[in-house]
């Protein structure tokens, strides 16, 4: 049995070489998370930024993709308190911030991952992450949940390596679009700038020893970033894997009619 924390394994293999896989869920829908979970990925990550998803459905999500023994994570949709505990507290494995600007503000947000003294996290028991208040190690900071900061914006970028080595962060994770745009080169993804900045980031993440995490669009773009040694990886989204395998079999079948 798996239980919504994951036993902290996600949080070591984030600490660890393992490179994970996986996929955004931003349809807001519990099957689609199911179906998505059932194809063999490391973590499912709902989207609450984004996505159609809100705070209502972390909590089925978490169960159906527990299931099979696969964790899911939030992308909340800011830093704030109330943001974070309710993802965590419905027993999300961890919790992804974006839009943070420096050091500071990370530094707030991570404080919201635990209880006191250490954090400001709101302590609740009857709650899907304390197993209804039959499992409470949580509350004694002996499993963790991750926390995963998004580098998107110029001020992130310029604070990376002091955002890699705050205590609590265990992963930086890098929204090629929203960081293109921040260094007004949007979709330049070849860009020299681009390029400098993702080296920035992977160097920052190892110093650290923490993982880099990236969205890819593909499974080749994905083996690329690899290779460049990202270690968390997100193949797309449910989405946008629906829409393009339905278009590409409309699309063989209009081809081949009179």
């Amino acid at each position: 049995m798996t239980t919504p924390l994951n036993h902290g394994r996600l949080r070591e293999r984030l600490h660890g070489p393992d490179v994970t896989v996986g996929v955004f869920a931003g349809l807001g829908s519990v099957l689609a998370a199911e179906v998505a979970a059932a194809s063999g990925v490391d973590w499912i990550l709902v989207d609450c930024e984004h996505g159609a998803s809100g705070d209502d459905i972390v909590s089925p999500i978490v169960a159906a993709t527990g299931a099979y023994g696969v964790p899911t994570l939030v992308r909340a949709e800011s830093g704030e308190r109330i943001r974070i505990g309710r993802a965590l507290d419905a027993g999300a494995a961890g919790v992804m911030i974006p839009r943070l600007t420096s050091a500071d503000e990370v530094r707030a947000a991570v404080s919201h991952f635990f209880y006191p003294p250490r954090g400001d996290r709101g302590v609740a028991t009857y709650n899907r992450a304390n197993q209804w208040g039959a499992e409470i190690s949580a509350l004694d900071g002996a499993v963790h949940a991750c926390a995963m900061i998004q580098i998107e914006t110029r001020g992130a970028l310029a604070d990376v390596d002091e955002i890699a080595s705050i205590d609590g962060v265990d992963m930086l994770f890098v929204g090629p679009l929203d960081l293109s745009y921040s260094l007004g080169i949007p979709r330049q993804y070849d860009h020299p700038d681009f390029l400098a900045a993702l080296d920035s980031v992977l160097v920052a993440a190892n110093r650290a020893g923490i993982a880099a995490g990236i969205l890819a669009p593909d499974a080749e773009t994905a083996r690329r970033h690899i290779d460049r040694g990202f270690r968390f990886i997100a193949v797309s989204s449910d989405s946008v894997l629906l829409s393009a395998a339905i278009r590409q079999n409309v699309t063989a079948l209009k081809g081949n009619t009179p």
